[in-house]
């Protein structure tokens, strides 16, 4: 019996993956074994971007190789349907203030139009307990972008029932 290869996405599909989502993982190049991290990000401009709370290992790790694979997917609750897309490439941080001010303002709009629980401002260096503007306002996160992006793969297995 032959195994079965999951069918691979078009590139056009990953990029609608890409737009649509919100939450993916970061595999840092850690000690000893690889690192993972869950990160909300934005798409602008062409480009993925995280906001990151300045601390814990994954600022080391990123200090030391800025080179991740990010993996983002959607799924159904019972798995019957997946879909996955890695991307491998570097992490910059952004220096410009202007820039991190925008991506700053699309993270704000993304939670309040996901309707995401205010309590994410928690991961990313904000109490819950302060307003969304804090998050735009102040400088608690780094701001990093995906560049240099290497290579986008993408697998989908079952199909998506209305």
């Amino acid at each position: 019996m032959n195994v079965f290869e999951i069918p691979a996405l078009s590139q056009e599909e990953c990029k609608k993956i890409i737009t649509t989502e919100y939450l993916c993982r970061i595999v840092f190049h850690g000690a000893k074994y690889p690192y993972l991290a869950p990160f909300l990000y934005v798409w602008q401009n062409n480009h993925l971007y995280f906001l990151s709370a300045n601390y814990g290992a994954k600022i080391k790790y990123f200090r030391e190789n800025p080179l991740v694979v990010v993996e983002i997917e959607q799924t159904v609750p019972d798995l019957s349907y997946c879909r996955f897309v890695t991307l491998y490439g570097r992490l910059q941080e952004i220096q410009d203030n202007e820039e991190k001010k925008t991506v700053r303002r699309a993270f704000v709009n993304l939670i309040k139009n996901k309707k995401i629980s205010k309590n994410i401002i928690a991961a990313l260096g904000h109490s819950p307990e302060e307003t969304l503007d804090a998050l735009e306002a102040e400088g608690r996160s780094l701001v990093w972008r995906l560049s240099e992006v290497e290579r986008i793969s993408g697998l989908q297995f079952g199909e998506k029932t209305p």
